[in-house]
């Protein structure tokens, strides 16, 4: 450990003063401070809360069901990322209708979805669109080449969101935010630091062990004011500006839409859709998706878990009949869920 982590791991374990709330927004900020053992060193003064940065596990079951409702009565082909296949909807998953013989391609990248579909012209071929500021790129850019390439096979069922209303949202459930660096990567600084004048604090980090003690230690010493605050703390990654070429990217392909969070229901302006030149590629639009209602099971508490308002253990089905092997929410099913960190990491909290 380097001697300004050193430091910093100084600053945390040696806090003793009025109570801090920090919630890590970015799902890999909440798994990687349980891999590295940063929770064990945690005061009591302090506490870590998991919040809605884990883009599946924010999305909605009605999403799911819009997904199974291509797939198993229209015959679309689904392309999605993995985690998305094991995610409960009301009745079912993907995993459950490529049982019955829907096709389900699982993919890496946006673009191999757009190849695909290209590689498969007899086919209608939607991908699962989710993701924060950090994926969208890559969402518009396959629907790009779709069109440039004059694919009439290819569509987003879109779900991506944008972070800056959700903090809002979530203002009051803690003093603090590890704000995810990735996000922060592409938007740039300049919500983060416009959330000051509105009272919120915050930093953002990296992944390392070092990052994120050093996130953590600023947090304490910036809070001694009792002012607002901001600091950029993974200045070798975020720029000020973010990414423009990303931005404008976006801005021509997308634009803001009212969307429903898992658990903070619906947050105005805070998801993106397809711009109404490019509707024949919006799966919604092309194949008039009848409205799903979309009925999570009622013993399971993601939706609480993803605001704050609980932690994993205080769910009734977690580590019983909720396990990665047999997971009722989608905060168990994703590689960034709160809950699957909890099972993992069970022993180091």
């Amino acid at each position: 450990m380097n001697e300004q982590a050193q430091k910093a791991r100084a600053i945390v374990t040696g806090y003793h003063g009025r109570p801090l709330r920090i919630m890590e927004v970015c799902g890999t900020h909440t798994h990687e401070i349980f891999r590295q053992g940063i929770r064990s060193l945690l005061p009591e003064a302090i506490t870590l809360i998991s919040g809605p940065g884990c883009p599946v596990c924010v999305t909605p079951t009605a999403y799911i069901d819009e997904a199974l409702w291509l797939a198993l009565e229209q015959h679309v082909t689904i392309c999605t990322f993995g985690d998305l296949v094991r995610v409960p909807g009301t009745s079912e998953n993907l995993a459950d209708a490529r049982s019955k013989g829907a096709k389900v391609q699982v993919v890496y990248t946006q673009l191999d979805a757009e190849a695909y579909a290209a590689e498969h012209p007899d086919e209608q071929v939607t991908f699962l669109s989710v993701g924060f500021e950090t994926t969208t790129p890559g969402a518009c850019l396959a629907v790009k080449r779709a069109a440039a390439a004059g694919l009439t096979n290819f569509s987003l069922l879109m779900a991506n969101k944008t972070m800056p209303a959700a903090y809002l949202a979530m203002a009051d459930s803690c003093d603090a935010y590890l704000y995810p660096g990735h996000v922060c990567a592409i938007a740039g600084t300049s919500v983060p630091e416009s959330l000051v004048k509105k009272g919120i604090s915050g930093v953002v980090t990296g992944f390392t062990a070092s990052e994120l003690l050093t996130a953590l230690a600023t947090i304490i010493t910036k809070a001694q004011s009792g002012h607002p605050f901001f600091a950029n703390c993974y200045p070798r990654v975020v720029r000020p500006e973010g990414s423009p070429a990303a931005q404008k990217l976006v801005a021509s392909l997308m634009q803001p839409c009212d969307c429903e969070w898992r658990g903070l229901g619906v947050i105005p302006a805070s998801g993106m859709e397809l711009r109404p030149e490019y509707a024949t590629y919006d799966a919604r639009q092309k194949f008039r998706i009848p409205p799903q209602q979309g009925r999570p099971n009622p013993a399971c508490r993601c939706g609480d878990i993803l605001r704050g308002a609980c932690t994993p253990p205080d769910c009734p089905l977690f580590g019983k009949v909720c396990t990665p092997e047999t997971p009722v929410g989608a905060c168990m099913v994703s590689h960034e869920g709160a809950c699957s960190a909890w099972f993992q990491y069970g022993g180091k909290f």
